[in-house]
């Protein structure tokens, strides 16, 4: 296994992107109806809100990176 000399999982390896993953996050929760999240504390909600605004913004990621490998420019949205 390789080790690294990171002590959280969630690190952002490209700085630049925080912001831009900042306003996908809050996006997404208002999407999902979670109004306000960037100023709610995240420990009071459930874990599966919590879940759904993280798992979400992983599939968008994974359908932008698809777009981009495949030479697409196709912007689709959550379905």
């Amino acid at each position: 296994m390789a080790s690294n000399n990171n002590s959280g999982s969630n690190n952002i390896v490209v700085p630049e992107a925080k912001q831009a993953l900042n306003q996908m996050k809050t996006e997404i929760a208002n999407e999902l109806g979670l109004t306000n999240y960037e100023q709610v504390d995240k420990g009071n909600l459930t874990a599966r809100q919590n879940g759904y605004v993280g798992g979400y913004m992983t599939k968008r990621l994974v359908e932008m990176a698809q777009r981009q490998m495949s030479g697409s420019s196709g912007t689709g949205g959550m379905k």
